[in-house]
């Protein structure tokens, strides 16, 4: 069982539409959250990140239940690795 992503954007982040296009592509399910929209959100990027707001920000929760893995503006491969945890 693969784990879950959260995808943490804005509608305006470039990197955030590559990295969606290519969860897309290699059928890598996400739920997306616009952190311009949702406050709890922006404070979880923030706190993630010494106190900016950097997108794509993704959280991975492992389906081992191993310890979630937060990255900032990660590569595919990346992505890919911390679901294989």
């Amino acid at each position: 069982m693969q784990g879950t992503v959260t995808m943490y954007s804005t509608t305006w982040c470039g990197y955030c539409r590559r990295l969606k296009s290519q969860m897309d592509r290699e059928g890598i399910a996400y739920n997306e959250i616009n952190i311009e929209q949702d406050p709890q959100s922006a404070a979880f990027v923030e706190k993630a990140n010494g106190g900016n707001q950097t997108v794509p920000t993704v959280l991975v929760v492992p389906s081992s239940g191993g310890e979630n893995i937060v990255m900032t503006n990660p590569s595919l491969a990346q992505v890919k690795q911390a679901l294989a945890v």
